[in-house]
Parts: C-alpha cells; sequence; structure tokens
C-alpha cells in the first residue's frame, strides 16, 4: 500500500478519537490533562496529512522530502498548501497548533487554571489551551484531512 494512503488513514483515526475525547469524554471527566493530549494528537494527524500531500506530490516529482520536519513543512507551504487548496488561515492554525504543542514539550511547568491549561516556558512566556481552542484545532484538522483526501482522491481519477 502506498505510503500516503497509510499517513491518510492514521489521520483519520486520530481524529476520530480526538473527536469522541473531545465531545464524549472530556465533557464526563473534566480532567484538563486530556486537553494537552488532544492537542498533541491533533497535531500528529496533521503531520500526517502534510505527510500523506508530501509522499503523493514526491511520487509525480514536484517537491523533494527532507529527514528535517521543518524543512518538510515549509515545502508544504511554499509548494504543496494552494495546491490542495489550504488557506493562508489555515496555515497559520497548523503553525500556531505546531507551536503549542512545540512549546508544552519543552515547558518545565503547566498551570491547570478555570478551564484551560496554561504552559510557561522558560522566558516566562505562556500560552494557553482551552476546551474551545481545542476544538478549533480539532476542527482545524477535519478540515486539512477532507482536503487531503478529496484532492488526492481527485487527482488519482485524473492518473
Amino acid at each position: 500500500m502506498d505510503k500516503f494512503i497509510q499517513y491518510i488513514q492514521e489521520a483519520q483515526k486520530i481524529i476520530k478519537t480526538s473527536d469522541h475525547i473531545t465531545y464524549v469524554s472530556y465533557p464526563l471527566i473534566r480532567d484538563k490533562k486530556i486537553l494537552l493530549k488532544i492537542v498533541v494528537e491533533i497535531k500528529r494527524a496533521i503531520a500526517c496529512c502534510i505527510n500523506a500531500i508530501l509522499q503523493y506530490e514526491y511520487l509525480f516529482k514536484r517537491v523533494k522530502i527532507y529527514s528535517d520536519s521543518k524543512l518538510n513543512l515549509r515545502t508544504f507551504i511554499t509548494k504543496s498548501a494552494q495546491r490542495y487548496n489550504i488557506t493562508p488561515e489555515e496555515i497559520k492554525g497548523i503553525i500556531e497548533l505546531f507551536e503549542i504543542v512545540e512549546k508544552h514539550k519543552k515547558s518545565s511547568m503547566e498551570i491547570f487554571k478555570d478551564d484551560r491549561v496554561i504552559i510557561l516556558s522558560d522566558k516566562m512566556g505562556k500560552d494557553s489551551i482551552s476546551l474551545e481552542k481545542t476544538k478549533e484545532f480539532l476542527n482545524l484538522g477535519k478540515i486539512i484531512l477532507g482536503k487531503t483526501q478529496e484532492n488526492i482522491a481527485q487527482n488519482s481519477r485524473k492518473v
């Protein structure tokens, strides 16, 4: 099976699970640590979509794939995103999500306050994740997955 299909299937599974946890499990449990886990998983799903697009584009020799994920993200943004109808606002959302997850990984401390998780960085900067923000990222993940599937399916029919 082609690698891009595996990436799409993985993203579908992650999005479905994240959706269930966001709308069913979290309201029952109300553990804010779950919000962090959901955001990390949504980032993973979007990364799978980006990898699927890059793998598909690589098949047609439109892009190069690098071992550095940051170079691959830059390639996606500059060469592939527009072809897949991914808007500048969606790209901003992807970058914001990736930065928040990166800050979470590097963070020495997170504070759970009200209905938010506040991520403190070493430079005393802070980002927060709320249920609403998590839902926004989940919606972004669904949109990116849908556009990835739609465009690869259309292009596959043309070939």
